[in-house]
């Protein structure tokens, strides 16, 4: 359905009003090749001489699908590492702060990057000025009330692989270009990360706007924000009356609820993508949104330390894969200890360590990181194991989420809720952490034709003193395989309020 000329006519008088605030993006876009070197202007008129000097691209050995990719560039004659997307955030480096979003590679063998030309250099960087915020302050929230990455999640350029593993069979590798945030079915609420315009929402599109960088659905809200950026809110469980095409939004105001509605993949999930227009091509582009979502979580909820494991990993039986929690982040101290505990029970000290498994499964690697105030934090990386003789038997894989995730104290009930894909057989047993019985749940059969139907299995446990808890949840498929889930939840202690 196609709103009506008056609809459009307001609502661009509202966008033209965002317009007018003059929001702009902090950081300059440039683009290299290997052996190529440019000078950059900043926003702020200082030159930056800048060099890519290598590409160095790390693979699966199944799909050989971009599983990392670090790039040694020169700045202003510094020679320095970084890491493309999969949650590295921009580094400091000199006068600048410098990331690399995106690598051709990338963009040439994926369907999320399909409305997007192939990248023409070989990587595309994104350089602010060193004491540049990454986004204006006050014109960017984060769209959830939720810890930060408390569910799975799916990064920009991270193969599509929830609720179901990896196609390994697909020529096409389905990096994601967006950034994917899971969570409860109808209970996590969605809100604006902008103000701005509401372009469509639940199926209706505003006239002028029929051009979108990607679906208009029921379960779909696209609002454009001051910046001219396209912001995409998918999958929601529900959405709320006021929210209409050709309305205003304010920043922080609530969309809906949480859910697995239109090309989920059965999993609960908000899918969260910021777009714009090349304004030389006007070709679309995604932006990568992890520096805006990082630093809005850091001023709304001000966490002392970040670990981060993540993104996910694919590997044979037998392969020896890499786990690597450096991008963590400590903002009162200094990281002091780096701990990786196995699916297995044991232990390893250091950032990087090296894994194999004997037994083809999902499983869920464990990275605790401590700094010198005594800080401490978790996050998970899992880890996609096909059996090397029988390449041909699927895996399950496990979505556990829990609600509430913040805010937490002791004998509030939690929900904890979970579903597995590729599992005809077996129950989910959770293992809470705190020394209580387990529980079994079963979260039945699922479908690729029905995924969107159904609920997860649900179950609600207290925690009775404060501290930091290990959640375990785990269910075996009809192949012996293993599907191996964690959540980190934290209880508050009421006497130190």
């Amino acid at each position: 359905m196609w709103i009506s000329r008056v609809f459009y006519l307001s609502g661009l008088l509202i966008l033209l009003s965002c317009k007018s605030s003059e929001l702009t993006r902090l950081n300059v876009v440039v683009g290299l090749n290997v052996g190529e070197s440019k000078e950059v202007e900043l926003i702020n008129g200082e030159v930056i001489k800048l060099k890519l000097i290598d590409i160095n691209i790390v693979r699966d050995s199944l799909r050989k699908a971009v599983r990392a990719a670090f790039l040694t560039l020169s700045v202003d004659g510094e020679e320095v590492t970084l890491g493309c997307g999969n949650y590295n955030l921009p580094v400091r480096v000199g006068n600048i702060k410098i990331d690399c979003p995106v690598i051709k590679e990338i963009t040439a063998t994926s369907s999320y990057y399909a409305r997007s030309a192939i990248l023409q250099s070989d990587a595309r960087f994104r350089l602010w000025p060193a004491n540049s915020p990454f986004i204006q302050k006050g014109t960017f929230a984060f769209p959830l009330k939720q810890a930060w990455m408390a569910s799975r999640t799916q990064s920009q350029n991270e193969p599509a692989g929830l609720g179901w593993a990896e196609n390994l069979a697909s020529d096409n590798m389905g990096y994601h270009a967006t950034h994917d945030f899971g969570g409860a079915e109808g209970m996590e609420e969605i809100f604006s990360a902008t103000d701005g315009l509401v372009v469509s929402s639940n199926n209706e599109v505003m006239d002028d706007y029929k051009d979108l960088p990607g679906d208009v659905r029921p379960d779909v809200v696209w609002v454009v924000d001051g910046r001219g950026w396209y912001i995409r809110y998918s999958h929601l469980n529900s959405i709320k009356p006021e929210i209409k095409a050709g309305t205003n939004i304010k920043m922080g105001q609530k969309i809906g609820y949480m859910g697995k509605q239109g090309g989920s993949g059965g999993w609960v999930h908000l899918h969260f993508g910021v777009h714009y227009r090349d304004p030389v091509t006007s070709v679309w582009e995604a932006e990568d949104a992890i520096p805006y979502l990082w630093e809005a979580y850091v001023r709304q909820y001000k966490p002392a330390l970040l670990a981060i494991a993540r993104p996910r990993l694919l590997a044979r039986t037998g392969d020896e894969i890499t786990l690597d929690g450096s991008k963590s982040l400590s903002l009162s101290g200094e990281i002091v200890t780096y701990q990786w505990i196995f699916t297995d029970r044991t232990t390893a000290e250091g950032a990087v360590q090296s894994r194999s498994y004997e037994k083809a499964g999902e499983y869920s690697e464990i990275l605790k990181i401590t700094d010198s105030k005594g800080n401490v934090d978790y996050d998970f990386t899992y880890v996609q194991v096909y059996d090397r003789d029988h390449p041909d038997r699927r895996i399950p894989t496990i979505h556990p989420a829990y609600y509430p995730t913040l805010n937490i104290n002791p004998g509030d009930p939690v929900t904890f809720l979970v579903r597995t894909f590729g599992s005809d057989t077996g129950d989910e047993i959770w293992d809470f952490g705190d020394g209580t019985e387990k529980v079994k749940v079963n979260s039945g059969v699922v479908q690729r034709q029905t995924q969107n139907d159904g609920q997860y299995a649900s179950t609600l446990h207290s925690f009775q003193k404060p501290g930091h808890y290990i959640v375990r949840v785990e269910r075996v498929n009809e192949f012996g395989f293993p599907a191996i889930g964690h959540l980190h939840v934290t209880v508050a202690d009421r006497r130190k309020k």
